[in-house]
């Protein structure tokens, strides 16, 4: 899927929570309908078979409950997209990355062969229903999905997150079975948009104590014996343990240079906007840039709607902006934002180390496009999601909040200019709501007489709020409607003579 990923290490972030932040996107010209569902013990596979890969595997006995926002309509499989399980673990799949054939003729892709019948690898559909039931750390989910990896293989490049209460690793696959991970800074923060990011590695970290970096056992060799390592050296460094993945394994095609580094551009422009010239078109700094880096500090600390703010964006206060005024034509239409039209959902992970294990996980979730769009705020440790945030069929309705917020969306976008008023009150009113309402839950929470009362005040909080933020959104959809209807082309009055 081309999506757009946000991670913050603990440190950087206002609360001490890591986040994970990941905006999945349909395909052009699709678009695919999410729900959130809380996935019992008791309803996890123990045989699973994936739809595009065709590969069946056996599962542990023993899956921990977890949450998923998977498609409402499972012809294309599960496609579980993000969610925490019931040991705070998070785990957000897959951000779609790329890829050279150096890399892809060292190590193919493991497609489905319909004619023959070879099964293929397992991919985007399928990662967290495998890995994320059965995880208790963030590195467990890395190794957890590494070892299938190397059993099954994939069928595509993909970027994974997982996060626990103290850090967050992020996995690339690198052909069909190999892959590397490394740890998130604890004070920086990776802009990730669809391009394999990550700039620099070290091996014998990886190959010994792994504190910061883990990878393929035989990734060594494997660069070695395809010459992957594409790093510059003085002939001293006969052994070099660093090198630059982003060379080795990624691309720096003209295509790169409209959909993926002017996000990341953007992104980190707007974290650090005194760190560079970021209008001088200099190396580095450009929105065309291969240089641009995997991670950064940010200059202050960031909260959950900054990163809402950052995975709506696109290129405000740019001549790149498709909304505004400035700009020709071409220039508006240059890049690939980072807010677009088929945003299927936003979903914001934070395991919050200072709070109970009862009450530290926090899910946010938005449906469609970002700008137009807002924030339910959901805790984990529950037996159902809200039914707001559940209730999505194929048919259009109101009752749902990602129909909802997809005909906000389509409404307003032809009448930018005369809505985003409104659309910033509910945006700002609403987060205000959900915020309020993790506050007064975490309170709640923390005097419970017993602790298997949590649940019970977790799930009641999650529905009140979704509540409130329903009647929010149906009183914006009937506003944003108005000033449609009121802009139709065949619109008249007797006074227009």
């Amino acid at each position: 899927m081309p999506c757009t990923t946000l991670l913050v290490g603990r440190n950087a972030s206002a609360d001490g929570s890591p986040i994970v932040a990941r905006n999945e996107d349909s395909g052009n010209g699709t678009f695919d309908p999410k729900k959130v569902v809380v996935v019992q013990p008791a309803d996890q596979p123990r045989t699973y078979t994936s739809v595009i890969g065709k590969r069946t595997i056996e599962l542990p006995g023993d899956p921990l409950r977890y949450t998923a926002i998977p498609n409402a309509l499972p012809d294309e499989g599960v496609w579980a997209c993000a969610g925490i399980n019931a040991a705070n673990v998070a785990m957000s799949a897959t951000e779609t990355i790329t890829s050279n054939p150096r890399v892809l003729g060292a190590d193919p892709l493991v497609a489905h062969d319909p004619a023959t019948g070879t099964p293929g690898g397992f991919g985007e559909e399928d990662f967290v229903t495998l890995v994320l039931p059965y995880i208790r750390t963030a590195r467990e989910g890395v190794e957890r999905l590494g070892a299938l990896l190397a059993e099954h293989g994939t069928y595509e490049m993909n970027g994974v997150a997982f996060s626990d209460e103290h850090d967050i690793w992020w996995l690339e696959t690198v052909g069909g079975h190999h892959w590397i991970a490394r740890r998130v800074p604890e004070d920086h923060y990776v802009t990730m948009p669809n391009q394999l990011g990550i700039d620099s590695f070290d091996l014998a970290d990886a190959g010994g104590p792994g504190r910061d970096h883990l990878a393929s056992p035989d990734l060594r060799a494997f660069l070695a014996e395809h010459r992957l390592d594409l790093t510059q050296r003085d002939a001293e460094d006969a052994a070099p343990s660093v090198f630059n993945p982003r060379e080795a394994f990624g691309s720096h095609s003209d295509a790169d240079h409209v959909y993926n580094t002017p996000r990341a551009w953007f992104m980190q422009r707007t974290l650090n906007p005194r760190a560079e010239d970021w209008d001088a078109g200099r190396p580095g700094a450009s929105p065309d840039s291969d240089r641009l880096p995997w991670s950064r500090r940010p200059e202050r600390l960031l909260t959950v709607d900054d990163v809402k703010d950052v995975l709506s964006s696109h290129y405000q206060g740019t001549v790149f902006d498709p909304y505004s005024f400035r700009g020709t034509d071409a220039e508006r239409r240059a890049f690939r934002p980072v807010g677009i039209n088929r945003h299927n959902a936003l979903a914001i992970l934070q395991i919050r180390s200072d709070l109970p294990e009862s009450h530290r996980a926090l899910q946010w979730v938005a449906y469609a496009s970002n700008p137009f769009n807002t924030l339910i705020p959901m805790f984990t440790n529950v037996e159902e999601a809200p039914a707001y945030l559940r209730t999505t069929e194929a048919t259009v309705s109101t009752d749902s909040f990602y129909w909802a917020s997809r005909m906000i969306a389509a409404l307003a976008d032809a009448h930018f200019h005369e809505v985003i008023p409104a659309i910033e009150r509910y945006q700002q009113r609403t987060l205000a709501l959900g915020h309020a309402a993790v506050h007064a839950a975490d309170q709640e929470a923390a005097g419970a007489d017993e602790p298997s009362a949590v649940p019970a005040l977790l799930a009641a909080a999650n529905t009140a709020v979704a509540e409130k933020i329903r009647t929010a959104t149906d009183a914006l959809l009937g506003e944003v409607l108005f000033t449609a209807s009121n802009h139709m082309t065949n619109r008249f009055s007797r006074s227009d003579g």
